[in-house]
């Protein structure tokens, strides 16, 4: 992890005097310094800029109690209820780690291996650190350019069946802008749906559905860290800004337990690696041999509509109309490492269009295919025409 971004005072595109985690972080590196009046004016400063933030008022209470007694524990206020000090409490500390701990400029986020040219942006959220990075392209690399403080479900991630109050995890993308105005007012000014289930969790039993990006009542300045069904909830603010930079059907959001990241060189000797997988896959496409293509599909494939691999691959050769060879070409390639899950094996998605020549005839299809590693080798458990 790098230097911490509030050690300049300032993070990525917000201004420090008008970002509630840099002001808050400022009441107390005051109060470490065992500046009291200057921590109190820093508290009466954030909940007047943020009257509906109750940490901030939380944060403020406990300065007045210091003017007056010790206390030993962060919300000392009497007769607070229990459970919201807790939710609190809670917020504070993933809120301060955040900033202490932030991704280092010189690493890439490990799930990122390749983005098509017209990606700008990938979300990546952090459920371990309730937090949301915003990546963007940058001449070929990857730059951190903004970050957000979320909520995710009460029970967790790894989200299986409808109700379960889990967040899923996995590679989606941004299917739709649905405006604050169409939706009750406890989704704040608007959400972000994202396409849970995809593919690989319908494959896989998982179940649900409106799992969004949205916002908060207007009552409520943010949320606590484990609070929602299993939508990830931003601040309205925030919800607003991610929104302006998305792109409807093209901007992934990738949902991790615990984002990793490694550095330029592994980075690149990951996505080269990936993009040989692929390759050979399509060389061995155009060969219309049908065991040269098996070796790449594991015993386990699972296709979306029930077919097992023999039946995959007698589609795969009726379609290319018992032509010998045949020519395949992949374009618009986009390669995520899937995140880490205790149940299952270390996976890759490809997405790409293939156009394939058979002839005077010429096919295009675009195409995702979930990847696993078995042993020391990379197969296809499961793939789609999309």
């Amino acid at each position: 992890m790098a230097t911490p971004a509030w050690a300049n005072g300032s993070k990525p595109g917000v201004p420090a005097r008008l970002d509630p985690e840099i002001m808050l972080i400022d009441v107390y590196k005051a109060l470490a310094a065992n500046r009291l009046r200057d921590a109190q004016a820093k508290a009466d400063a954030l909940v007047a800029a943020y009257p509906t933030f109750r940490l901030g008022h939380l944060v403020r209470g406990d300065l007045l109690l210091l003017h007056t007694r010790p206390i030993k524990t962060f919300g000392a206020a009497p007769n607070a209820p229990a459970d919201k000090l807790n939710n609190l409490r809670d917020e504070a500390i993933v809120r301060l780690k955040s900033l202490r701990e932030r991704p280092d400029p010189e690493m890439i986020p490990r799930a990122i291996l390749q983005m098509r040219d017209d990606q700008k942006n990938v979300l990546l959220v952090d459920a371990k650190r309730s937090r949301l990075y915003v990546y963007q392209r940058v001449n070929g690399q990857f730059k951190l350019t903004s970050d957000y403080y979320i909520s995710q479900g009460r029970l967790g991630v790894n989200k299986f069946k409808e109700g379960d109050q889990k967040t899923p995890l996995g590679v989606y993308y941004i299917t739709a802008r649905l405006p604050g105005a169409r939706l009750p007012e406890f989704y704040g000014p608007g959400a972000l749906p994202i396409n849970y289930p995809n593919e690989w969790d319908k494959a896989n039993g998982r179940s649900g559905s409106g799992i969004w990006l949205h916002g908060t009542p207007s009552d409520s300045y943010s949320r606590p860290p484990l609070s929602s069904d299993g939508c990830v909830v931003l601040t309205n603010p925030d919800l607003k800004e991610l929104s302006a930079s998305v792109e409807i059907g093209n901007t992934p959001v990738i949902i991790s337990e615990d984002l990793k990241f490694v550095s330029k060189a592994k980075w690149d000797a990951d996505r080269q690696a990936a993009n040989k997988m692929l390759e050979s896959w399509r060389a061995d496409l155009e060969t219309t041999d049908p065991e040269l293509l098996r070796r790449h599909y594991s015993r386990n494939f699972k296709a979306m509509r029930g077919q097992n691999l023999n039946n995959w691959l007698d589609k795969v050769q009726q379609s290319n109309l018992g032509a010998r060879k045949i020519g395949v070409s992949l374009r618009d390639v986009t390669l995520f490492r899937y995140p880490d899950q205790k149940d299952q094996k270390e996976l890759i998605v490809a997405a790409f269009t293939q156009e394939a020549t058979i002839g005077k005839g010429r096919h295009v299809t675009r195409k995702r295919q979930y990847w696993a590693k078995e042993g020391a080798q990379w197969k296809i458990v499961s793939e789609v025409n999309l």
